[in-house]
């Protein structure tokens, strides 16, 4: 999942926040510009980001996930 497991657990919970409410405070969710126009990211505690993209699955919005790291990983 990443290349800190210790970070799993964090990540696993902000995922599941992601899910129920994608602009929840907690997770600073904002659109990104530039290479990454399209996307979302959110925080995933302490220096960790998730890069994300709304998209429809089956006839429903859905959530795909692009990139989970730190912040210099995943811009």
């Amino acid at each position: 999942m990443t290349k800190n497991p210790q970070h799993s657990n964090e990540i696993l919970s902000i995922l599941e926040l992601l899910t129920t409410d994608a602009f929840h405070p907690r997770l600073k969710t904002h659109k990104l510009k530039g290479d990454l126009k399209g996307s979302w990211a959110c925080s995933a505690g302490y220096g960790l980001r998730i890069i994300f993209r709304f998209v429809q699955y089956q006839g429903a919005e859905a959530i795909l996930l692009e990139s989970i790291g730190t912040h210099d990983e995943v811009y």
